[in-house]
C-alpha cells in the first residue's frame, strides 16, 4: 500500500481512505482491513474527486483539520471520504438545494460529526455565510453542482475561501448544455 496524498492510499489498484467510522459503509463501498486498520474503497465511478485522483490529480489541499465548503454535497458520497481525510479537527459545511438528498445526507452526518449539512442554494452564499464564518472560512471550496452557471456560483462563493485557499470545480458538461456533446 502507498499513500497517494495525505489520507488517500492506493492498494492493488484501488483508492482507499482510512474509515473514521469502523464497520460502517456509506454507499455500499467495500471495507478492507489492512495491517489492522480499516479502509473504505473510494469508487471513481461514484465520485468525480476519486476519478480525478485515479487520472493523476496533481494538487491535494485536504489535510487533518481542513475546513471545507462543499457546494452540491448531495447524499455525501465524496464528502464521506473527505471526512475520513480531514478527521475530527476538520469540518465540511455541506450545501445542497435538493430536499430529496437530505435524509441520506443527514444519516451520513449523524455518524460523521465533521459533516454539517445545510439545505440552501449555492447561488446565495449569504444564506450560509454566518455558518461558514463560525468555522473560520474555508481552506477548500469544493463545487459539484448540476447548474449551467457553475463558474458563476464558484465566483459568488469565493469570498468564503481563506486567502491562499484552494477551489476544486467538478464540471458537469451536460448541466451546461444538454444539447451538446460533452466532449465539446
Amino acid at each position: 500500500m502507498r499513500e497517494i496524498f495525505f489520507g488517500v492510499y492506493e492498494h492493488e489498484g484501488k483508492i482507499l481512505t482510512r474509515n473514521r467510522v469502523p464497520g460502517k459503509s456509506v454507499y455500499g463501498e467495500p471495507l478492507l482491513r489492512i495491517g489492522g486498520v480499516e479502509y473504505r474503497v473510494w469508487d471513481p465511478r461514484r465520485s468525480k474527486l476519486a476519478a480525478a485522483i485515479k487520472n493523476g490529480l496533481k494538487t491535494w489541499a485536504f489535510r487533518e483539520g481542513t475546513v471545507v465548503l462543499y457546494l452540491g454535497i448531495a447524499e455525501g458520497t465524496t464528502a464521506s471520504h473527505i471526512s475520513d481525510v480531514i478527521g475530527d479537527e476538520g469540518a465540511i459545511l455541506g450545501i445542497d438545494v435538493s430536499p430529496r438528498v437530505m435524509p441520506k445526507l443527514m444519516q451520513v452526518a449523524e455518524e460523521r460529526k465533521n459533516i454539517l449539512p445545510l439545505l440552501a442554494d449555492a447561488n446565495h452564499p449569504e444564506e450560509y455565510e454566518e455558518y461558514m464564518r463560525e468555522l473560520g472560512l474555508a481552506d477548500v471550496l469544493y463545487e459539484d453542482v448540476a447548474q449551467p452557471n457553475q463558474a458563476e456560483i464558484l465566483i459568488k462563493n469565493a469570498y468564503l475561501l481563506k486567502k491562499g485557499g484552494y477551489a476544486y470545480f467538478a464540471v458537469k458538461a451536460r448541466s451546461i448544455d444538454v444539447t451538446k456533446d460533452p466532449e465539446e
